[in-house]
């Protein structure tokens, strides 16, 4: 719940600063690029970008609390990419 309202309030500030900077015509630009930022370092430490091979070495060679610790950033930082891209998405829908 905690990186939930992390994400919020990301998203305020990024709304704000967009709204400052380009008018309220471009209030998700920030808010979005936050989020693909934030859903891009969940990519990275999850595995995901790499191939079939890497990823079982990699299983293989970390202990259980190495990959509970990546599978903890991982999901904190996909909560917090999804928060930001859903109200981007929603400021984008309401104004135009």
């Amino acid at each position: 719940m905690r990186y939930f309202l992390i994400g919020i309030i990301f998203a305020v500030i990024g709304v704000l600063l967009s709204i400052i900077i380009w008018g309220v015509d471009k209030a998700y630009v920030i808010t979005g690029g936050i989020g693909i930022v934030f859903i891009g370092i969940s990519m990275i430490f999850s595995g995901a970008l790499l191939s079939g091979d890497r990823m079982r070495a990699n299983y293989a060679t970390e202990s259980a609390k190495d990959r509970r610790t990546r599978n903890t950033v991982t999901f904190r930082a996909a909560l917090i990419g999804i928060t930001n891209l859903i109200i981007a998405l929603l400021i984008y829908y309401i104004i135009n």
